[in-house]
């Protein structure tokens, strides 16, 4: 039994070091602001700076000081809460209008955008798997170990995404829509398939992946056909009604139920939380916004830091050995190559000039906090052990940090105020439609 003073010793620990957090998240989130990066980028950063990579080095190991081993599950519960509530947004934030637009373009450069890099992935998994076949000292097996590689490679985060486009003028335009689109669609089916990786991997032989399966099916089915109309008819009697200051109370009540659900079945919480998200009613906007978004919002950006620390406690940059920096590399050429092949093709064959379908390319290449938090799940899971968990965090900074100083080069300011139409001419606006699909704009 813990002592009382202890525990309270212990707590105090954990709201000091909260405090550190959020200021350095803040001034490298600024930081990364002024040099044209996400704030997503500082604010990695500053997990992997507070982390063994740097300030664990320094003598008297601060790190161990700020963050000891009794106060990180205390930390790992509130990351684990900001979490949810970014899983959820993400889930509501989709917008399934736009993406029934331009079926044709969208739909191939989300299947190249994952299915090449997933392929890359597997083939890296199984140039490197026998230096990461044991976590733990439990053996993982290919199966497990490559996939999850593979989806790994193939995410692409849109909530970062879009605020790239935002950064770089290219929101209103049908090149940013249509990277944008594919990413919100990918996403989804890149969980899916994590979902069911995960599945496999928790799975105790062929009967328990098939009982997970099962009930997956019976929840996902449970959440369209039962919760969305509850919810929708919850939604528009608070809208009548005029109320709804408890809105964001009962919805977070909601998706952390859903989150439980899920953790139960086999498959990790997000997906209960993203889940959650997907079947929320959208209308009334302007109330939802206000009621519910925009307390999860702000809620999830003071909690969410805590998960990119709790992230740099994983990485340890400085006991990289010269084979990890060339597994590195490795990996990197995969994830890059096949983001530029997989979406720049595809949208070449729709129109676009080999320029333009570079430029898509390099914006489905963003990952940011997606790719951390599947990371996070395969080292939970034991698939993943420290050096490539490391690796591969290092692959997501990289792969996010390119997109901001390579969209100037494809698309100078004068070349980008014509994509955005605010010049004389808008030729990049101008994308052929596929046969048989009528004319609409992704950019509206």
């Amino acid at each position: 039994m813990t002592h009382p003073h202890a525990a309270e010793a212990l707590q105090a620990t954990a709201i000091a070091g909260i405090a550190g957090i959020l200021i350095a998240g803040a001034v490298l989130a600024h930081l990364a602001r002024r040099v044209r990066q996400p704030a997503v980028i500082g604010e990695i950063t500053a997990g992997i700076l507070l982390g063994p990579s740097l300030l664990g080095l320094l003598p008297g190991n601060p790190t161990q000081r700020l963050f000891p081993d009794e106060v990180r599950p205390l930390l790992s519960m509130v990351a684990q809460l900001g979490l949810l509530l970014f899983m959820f947004t993400v889930g509501w934030e989709l917008d399934w209008t736009t993406m029934r637009r331009r079926k044709s373009s969208v739909a191939g450069v989300t299947a190249g955008s994952i299915l090449a890099p997933m392929v890359l992935g597997i083939g890296v998994a199984a140039l490197i798997y026998h230096n990461h076949s044991r976590v733990n000292s439990e053996k993982v097996p290919f199966s497990s170990f490559s996939l999850y590689l593979g989806v790994s490679m193939s995410i692409t985060a849109f909530p970062v995404l879009a605020r790239i486009l935002k950064d770089n003028n290219l929101s209103r335009t049908k090149i940013g829509a249509l990277a944008l689109t594919s990413a919100a669609l990918g996403d989804v089916l890149a969980w899916c398939l994590l979902a069911g990786v995960v599945a496999v991997v928790t799975a105790s032989g062929p009967s328990g992946f098939t009982d997970t399966l099962w009930m997956s099916a019976g929840y996902g089915a449970t959440m369209v056909v039962v919760v969305r109309p509850l919810l929708a008819r919850g939604v528009a009697s608070i809208s009548r009604r005029g109320t709804g200051a408890h809105l964001a109370t009962l919805v977070t009540a909601g998706l952390l139920l859903s989150a439980y659900t899920t953790s139960k079945i086999g498959i990790h919480p997000i997906f209960g939380a993203f889940a959650f998200g997907l079947v929320m009613p959208r209308k009334p906007e302007a109330l939802l916004e206000e009621r519910m978004l925009r307390p999860l919002q702000h809620a999830g950006e003071l909690m969410l830091p805590v998960y990119f620390i709790v992230t740099g406690l994983s990485v340890d940059v400085a006991a990289m050995s010269p084979a990890a920096w060339g597994e590195l590399c490795l990996i990197l050429a995969a994830a890059i190559v096949g983001k530029l092949l997989g979406a720049g093709l595809p949208a070449k064959s729709f129109g676009l000039g080999w320029k333009e379908s570079t430029g898509v390319g390099v914006l489905m290449n963003t990952r940011g906090l997606t790719e951390l938090i599947i990371l996070g799940v395969g080292l939970s899971l034991g698939v993943l052990d420290q050096t490539l968990f490391t690796e591969m965090v290092l692959m997501a900074l990289i792969t996010t940090a390119m997109t901001g100083p390579l969209l100037p080069i494809l698309f100078p300011r004068s070349r980008m105020d014509l994509v955005a139409g605010r010049g004389k001419s808008s030729a990049l606006l101008r994308i052929p439609e596929p046969a048989g699909e009528q004319s609409s704009d992704l950019a509206g």
